[in-house]
């Protein structure tokens, strides 16, 4: 959810009735392009959406330089977890603070060429 900051995770096995099953809440900046692995369990999240719109909706990003996260997904249960070990700061660049949009995995590993 871009505008509110969060990740939400849903149980669907009723498509009538989804249920929140998870939920990470205030990625600043708010999540933008996510790609999840083949086997489920890693989301990995970029928060920069569209210069423009971080601008006026999330300052500190434009000023500061966007990250790229790592949410561990429980796949039996429900939840999601920010993985400590795993970030890209896009602020600490050599020429300055970076907005850090698409993610694509090398050699396909997640989706191929698809852009989640």
């Amino acid at each position: 959810n871009w505008l509110h900051g969060d990740i939400r995770q849903y149980d669907i096995s009723k498509t009538c009735k989804p249920r929140l099953v998870g939920q990470c809440k205030r990625v600043y900046g708010g999540p933008c392009k996510m790609q999840l692995s083949l086997d489920g369990k890693r989301l990995y999240v970029t928060n920069s959406f569209y210069s423009t719109w971080d601008k006026q909706f999330y300052p500190n990003v434009v000023r500061e330089g966007s990250v790229m996260l790592q949410i561990d997904v429980d796949t039996e249960k429900g939840g999601l977890t920010v993985n400590k070990n795993f970030l890209v700061d896009f602020g600490k660049e050599p020429n300055g603070p970076c907005l850090a949009h698409s993610i694509r995995f090398p050699c396909g590993d997640s989706t191929s060429d698809i852009l989640a």
